[in-house]
């Protein structure tokens, strides 16, 4: 009987330790897990981040070419409008010189 109870024994410490292995091996998938996950929340913020600088500059870059064309614009009417009054200026003075 005591062969027998032996054997009970060990077969009580090895699924013990198996329980105890599972346990381990579970609580170290948890972390493997919660790294992951981590991780990759890690990397959805940067690239978040990084979107909205993105954003951020297009819509800078996109005021400041308004901006830019608007200045154009208005350079040319007064280009356009400086040569109108130089042309009026001299028909008025060729009116003048002209005789009549």
């Amino acid at each position: 009987m005591g062969n027998q109870e032996e054997q009970s024994l060990k077969e009580a410490k090895r699924v013990e330790k198996r329980a105890a292995e599972e346990a381990e091996r579970l609580a170290r998938e948890q972390e493997r897990k919660k790294a992951y996950l981590a991780r990759e929340q890690a990397i959805e913020e940067a690239q978040k981040e990084k979107e909205t600088k993105r954003s951020e500059k297009r819509a800078k870059e996109e005021i400041d070419q308004l901006a830019r064309d608007q200045a154009r614009r208005e350079a040319y009417l007064a280009r356009e409008k400086a040569t109108v009054e130089a042309q009026e200026v001299r028909k008025r003075q060729g009116e003048k010189l002209s005789p009549e």
